[in-house]
């Protein structure tokens, strides 16, 4: 398992990097569309300042034997889901992953729906299927902001689990962030359809392209944790091998020890029968 996770983590490395294009392509065009209807990017973008209403989506894996990969994802759900509880807020949970059904269910956290099946080879449209439930209660009015839980894959070595916001769009806030995604050719834009259509349909399509983007780096997180936790298992195998191998030896040995002290005993008690 270790090897066959070590040789997933490179394939699902690739897809990200492969991803990182597209996302910012689609972060860039929602900015600028934003720019040119102020009016309309404050319905769609933002953070809310007092929500009544909260969805949250939780990525985890469908399998364990990955140490505490799905089990730090379900501890940060549940914080925050406390937290908004306590603020007074409705929560209305979604997940990805096998795991996370059981794990909600057994502390009493009623699921609006769960996604499994996808979790080792995710695809756009495994993210579109995910986007189109999770945001149909805020495009409705029933739910005011829509939070995303998963374990964010920065490198080989470092992994950590963060809370997205996915809806309503949050706009970048830092100038790195800006111009991260604004490095596009300078130059004058016109929009078709309005830029008000465009943002109501750029919306729906920059979140497939957040949750996808967050489920290829849980899927490479998973197998980076997997690869780890499956390399402890068999390093704790062998020296469990070898520590019981020791107290076996030393067992058999004392065994042989014994039955000799019982055999020169027997004769030293044979001799002086013979003497006498």
């Amino acid at each position: 398992m270790e090897l066959i996770a070590a040789s997933q983590i490179v394939r699902a490395q690739n897809r990200i990097v492969a991803n990182r294009p597209y996302r910012r392509g689609m972060a860039r065009i929602v900015l600028q569309a934003a720019k040119a209807d102020s009016r309309a990017a404050a319905k769609l973008l933002g953070t809310p300042e007092s929500p009544s209403a909260v969805g949250i989506l939780a990525i985890v894996g469908d399998r364990g034997l990955s140490g505490a990969y799905n089990s730090s994802v379900f501890r940060a759900t549940e914080r925050l889901a406390a937290e908004h509880v306590a603020a007074g807020r409705t929560v209305r949970l979604f997940t990805v992953g096998k795991k996370a059904p059981p794990y909600f269910r057994y502390r009493g956290m009623a699921l609006e729906r769960s996604f499994v099946g996808f979790n080792d080879r995710p695809t756009f449209a495994n993210a579109r299927e995910v986007a189109a439930v999770a945001s149909q209660p805020f495009l409705s009015g029933e739910m005011d902001l829509l939070v995303m839980v998963s374990t964010r894959f920065v490198s080989a070595g470092s992994q950590s689990v963060a809370a997205q916001q996915l809806l309503p769009l949050p706009l970048p806030e830092t100038p790195e962030e800006v111009e991260e995604v604004s490095g596009a050719p300078k130059g004058y834009i016109s929009f078709e359809p309005d830029a008000e259509k465009l943002l109501a349909e750029l919306t729906t399509q920059a979140m497939e392209s957040e949750i996808f983007s967050a489920m290829l780096e849980a899927t490479a997180a998973f197998f980076t944790a997997q690869q780890r936790a499956m390399a402890a298992a068999s390093d704790n195998a062998d020296e469990l091998i070898r520590t019981l191998s020791r107290i076996m030896n030393r067992a058999r040995q004392d065994a042989i020890t014994t039955e000799i002290l019982e055999i020169v005993g027997g004769a030293e008690a044979l001799r002086h029968s013979k003497g006498a």
